[in-house]
């Protein structure tokens, strides 16, 4: 078997992460690389065969005890010859003594449990365009002011960030709310964060991610915002854990499509799943 030569991706190598989730039909965000790469530059590798990039993923580091993978992706050429697993194994030395998560697809599930992890919940895409809001449902948004989310302090936003997510992600979190073309969205209730979206443009529905809300009315108010946004159809991906969320999305007329599990090697971090809406990315977290 030819060697497979494991390195860092560069700037190029990025692009053809995107284009290779595309290809698998994840609908990757058009700039997300952007992000991606401010979160941890080195927490992204290639395999190549004489030369030739044929299998990514990336092994994230958040802070000083939690990781993340994901893009985990060999070409359909080199499946099954053991390359994938000499790439997987190399990120995951990467985040050894760490908490790891994933997102894992079904097909690979079984496999990801074979080396360790074990499923916390599923994250559901649901897609579409919202219905229109009624009278009932914005009862819900009375006294919730709706704006710019980069109009507020950052360290406000990264704290309210925080309550979702086991580590800091300050520089990943500026990155992916600042990038041009997207929309980043705060319900504010005297002077208190009690939500937070942002939508991204994407090879096909935009989607919204993280969406975080301190109840369904707000988070539906910001659904509608952010789908007027961006312009037509939107994904969000929802937390069977919150069964609020669920019923929200089912309510807006959006429908289920993709399926991943999140597995973590150990305990699930505490996080507020009753506030979470939608999770920010299946590649990062």
């Amino acid at each position: 078997m030819t060697a497979l030569r494991i390195g860092g991706a560069s700037a190029a190598d990025m692009e053809l992460f995107r284009d290779w989730a595309d290809e698998e039909g994840w609908n990757p965000g058009d700039s997300d690389r952007l992000a991606f790469v401010v979160a941890d530059p080195t927490g992204f590798l290639m395999g190549r065969l004489g030369g030739e990039p044929v299998a990514c993923i990336s092994a994230v580091r958040y802070g000083a005890g939690f990781g993340f993978i994901g893009f985990y992706i060999a070409r359909p050429a080199v499946r099954g010859q053991g390359y994938g697993i000499q790439l997987w194994n190399a990120g995951m030395r990467r985040l050894e003594g760490r908490l790891v998560g994933l997102d894992g697809v079904v097909a690979q599930q079984d496999n990801y449990r074979e080396s360790g992890f074990r499923s916390a919940w599923n994250n559901v895409r649901h897609e579409g365009v919202p219905s229109a809001g009624r009278v009932d449902e914005e009862r819900g948004e009375r006294g919730i002011e709706v704006v710019d989310a980069r109009s507020l302090p950052f360290a406000e936003l990264a704290a309210y960030d925080r309550r979702f997510f086991p580590e800091a992600r300050d520089s990943f979190l500026a990155a992916w709310t600042g990038l041009p073309g997207r929309t980043a969205l705060a319900a504010v209730r005297d002077g208190r964060i009690e939500g937070f979206g942002v939508v991204r443009p994407c090879s096909a529905a935009s989607r919204i991610g993280p969406l975080y809300a301190a109840t369904p009315g707000v988070a539906a108010a910001l659904v509608r915002r952010l789908a007027e946004r961006a312009g037509g159809p939107v994904a969000v991906d929802v937390p069977d854990a919150n069964p609020a969320a669920l019923a929200l999305m089912s309510g807006l007329g959006l429908v289920p499509t993709f399926e991943a599990a999140r597995m973590y090697t150990g305990p699930a971090p505490e996080a507020d799943l009753p506030a979470l809406y939608g999770v920010t990315s299946l590649e990062l977290g």
